[in-house]
């Protein structure tokens, strides 16, 4: 970087992965085998062999120390969601009272956690402390800088005594392992004999908000929930449309631009940023990548996310609906699946209709989608989304696949036995003779699609802002997995082989075509014709994560090796646990704003306004009051009926607690009850809000927060 005429060049090729003890690095700093030894293990899924981890230790230790690091840590992913750290510093001392850096291969590859402090669902009894994280060597380690100095963090899976997941990274790992093996025995069957691996990969866009770091600070409920409880609708919010992809203000500006630099350095390819729907909202997008680094890179963009805007005087708020009544933030989960040498399977090619191999795999993510819509919809349960699904672009909680006219109707020909088909390549015309001619997409795209095909990939845009994309993607490999197996099996057991995939895909999309939708997801029409279709409306995490202890759900996952029934109920668990906590933290966070902040305020501009009133009338003048005296008795109601849902909230909370016995009960009565109640006290705090003077109002209003930056 250098300076210009007071702006900070950046030279991106200079400090990408900078940061990273990337491929490059090892092959500089390791010795030849065993750089190959080590790649071997990452490229084919090979054991580690101890002695190689040993001398990637030194030189590890050696480039991190170089670059200013004092410590390393096992950087894990826990199921509270968020990432993990434990720091030790390189430092061993000698019996002369002095220290030597050292580091290990035992440390490189095993550390030690509190797994009792962890969520596990009922995997650990909490006396039983001991959790292992494990070095994953196909996920870089990296250095952290901030104010504590530069930290080398390794990727590490994180598991019990026993040996059960207690992250998000190990499943993730084992459907990845799953999905590569089915999909090469379908490859196998094409001819193709050089393909070793399948890898998924993903590009998840993340969407966030930025607002005024002192007006947070003045929000309980943003610093405890991470949304608002309480808040009037502002004049302006999103009506205009002015915001989405408009000029970014400087200060947004330079927070995104330190932002690009410090991902960079990360190795994280953060491509697009721009501003979103809503005032305040906007989005980062990275390139692709294999979905163990592209569900790393993601956990990181949101840490780095909060570090940065802190030093620019802003919070991030990356909860799915901080706003009542503009729109709520998720990550556009763009999956797709790549062979090890460079082949996008789900790239239809010019002749979509003539690619065997590519309508084989669609069609095997149609099935799996359809079987298992419920298994999908629970990957993207979160109290957040809750708030978030089915309203202002969000997409609705009917899980659905949007194909677009031209897919749809090579699948329709399939089905009917018709082998001719439309010429593709229309030109788009755009009615201006200087401007090229541009090739018209196949399809348009559908923003109300919770899972879209977007040309070689899938879109699902149901995954919360604020969660690991791990849960989506764990689902997504395996069910797709599934479909594949009972494809190779299929075709395994016959001589013709193409004949035979005619009538599987015939099979598949006569059986599955029902889960094809390509209209508007928020039109009342399809909630009915979903219905017809027998395709759920599952609208609460409550009801979703159930999906996960069903029959079904425990033979798929036990069958393909990624999670164990006792390691699906214990994430069934920890859903309904987190979705029961949340929603209590926001219910006495709404009262705690009400007894102290709320109510006060209100009491204190009553009394300012019959000070008021009673000073003129004793002026004895012939002034009309009856307005004043009538908003004063209507404030005075207000706040009763307010209170009055105050202690009503209070209550409830209480009989809450009594409900522990049965967690599936509480979480029932917390969704039903609870959060019913909170609705009926922000409608009344809502409404004191436009009746009190804002200098009163005791914290930061809608209109600040969203335009105050």
């Amino acid at each position: 970087m250098r300076e210009c005429s007071g702006v900070t060049r950046v030279k991106v090729s200079e400090i990408f992965g900078t940061n990273v003890f990337n491929d490059a690095v090892m092959r500089e700093r390791l010795p030849r085998p065993i750089y190959k030894a080590l790649k071997k293990t990452i490229d084919e899924g090979l054991a580690l062999e101890r002695e190689v981890a040993e001398v990637v230790a030194a030189a590890m230790k050696d480039w991190a120390i170089e670059k200013g690091a004092t410590h390393f840590t096992h950087w894990f992913q826990p199921m509270n969601g968020i990432t993990a750290e434990k720091h030790e510093a390189f430092i061993s001392p000698t019996e002369d009272g002095r220290v030597i850096t050292e580091f290990s291969g035992k440390e490189l590859i095993k550390g030690e956690s509190d797994a009792s402090s962890f969520p596990s669902g009922g995997l650990r009894a909490t006396f039983e402390a001991r959790g292992y994280t494990v070095w994953d060597c196909t996920s870089p380690a990296f250095l952290k800088e901030d104010a504590s100095g530069v930290t080398l963090c390794i990727p590490t899976a994180f598991c019990s005594y026993t040996g059960e997941a207690l992250d998000k990274k190990t499943p993730l790992l084992r459907s990845m392992e799953a999905l590569s093996n089915q999909a090469v025995r379908v490859l196998r069957l094409f001819g193709n004999s050089e393909v070793k691996r399948v890898i998924p990969t993903v590009g998840p866009e993340q969407e966030y908000f930025l607002i005024d770091r002192e007006l947070f600070l003045k929000r309980k409920d943003l610093v405890y929930t991470g949304r608002t409880l309480f808040g009037a609708k502002p004049p302006k919010g999103q009506e205009l449309e002015d915001h989405y992809f408009g000029s970014l203000k400087e200060r947004v500006s330079a927070f995104m631009k330190e932002l690009d630099i410090e991902l960079w350095k990360l190795g994280v390819s953060a491509k697009t940023k721009h501003n979103e729907v809503a005032p305040a909202q906007h989005e980062l997008a990275p390139i692709f990548t294999n979905v163990n680094i592209a569900t790393d890179h993601n956990q990181l963009i949101m840490d780095t996310m909060k570090k940065v805007a802190n030093r620019h005087g802003l919070a991030c708020l990356l909860h799915e609906k901080p706003f009542a009544g503009v729109n709520g933030s998720g990550k556009h989960n763009n999956w797709s699946l790549s062979t090890d040498n460079g082949q996008n399977l789900l790239e239809p090619g010019k002749t979509p209709h003539e690619n065997i191999q590519f309508l084989v795999f669609l069609c095997a993510v149609i099935k799996a989608i359809d079987i298992y819509s419920d298994l999908l919809r629970a990957s993207a349960a979160n109290p957040g989304n809750d708030h978030r699904l089915g309203g202002n672009e969000a997409p609705p909680s009917i899980i659905s696949i949007f194909l677009g006219e031209h897919l749809t109707n090579i699948l329709e020909r399939i089905e009917n036995g018709v082998t001719s088909e439309r010429q593709r390549g229309e030109k788009l015309y755009s009615g201006v003779s200087t401007l090229p001619l541009l090739r018209k997409d196949d399809t348009d795209r559908n923003r109300t699609s919770p899972f879209a095909f977007t040309g070689n990939k899938f879109e699902f845009r149901m995954v919360p802002s604020s969660s690991s994309v791990s849960d989506a993607n764990v689902v997504l490999n395996t069910i797709v997995a599934d479909s594949l197996k009972e494809i190779a099996d299929r075709l395994e057991t016959v001589n013709d082989v193409h004949e035979e995939i005619k009538w599987i895909l015939k099979d598949i999309i006569s059986n599955h075509k029902r889960i094809i939708f390509n209209g508007d997801g928020y039109s009342k029409e399809w909630l009915s014709e979903a219905e017809k279709r027998g395709l759920r409306n599952i609208k609460s995490t409550v009801e979703a994560v159930e999906a996960y202890i069903t029959k079904e759900a425990v033979e798929l996952f036990s069958k393909h090796n990624v999670l164990s029934e006792q390691e699906l109920r214990s994430r069934y668990e920890i859903a309904l646990e987190t979705y029961i906590k949340r929603t209590n933290i926001e219910a006495l966070t709404m009262i705690e704003m009400s007894n102290k902040q709320i109510i006060p305020a209100v009491i204190k501009y009553m009394n300012e306004v019959a000070t008021s009133l009673n000073q003129i009338k004793a002026t004895n003048l012939n002034i009309q009051i009856t307005e004043i005296e009538k908003l004063v008795i209507e404030i005075s109601e207000t706040l009763n009926t307010f209170k009055i849902k105050v202690l009503e909230l209070e209550s409830l909370t209480q009989s809450a607690q009594k409900l522990k016995e049965n967690i599936k009960e509480q979480a029932r009565y917390y969704r039903d009850v609870i959060c019913k109640s909170m609705e009926e006290l922000r409608l009344y705090g809502d409404k004191l809000e436009n009746m009190v003077d804002s200098k009163i109002w005791p914290i930061p209003t809608y209109g600040e927060l969203m335009f105050f930056i």
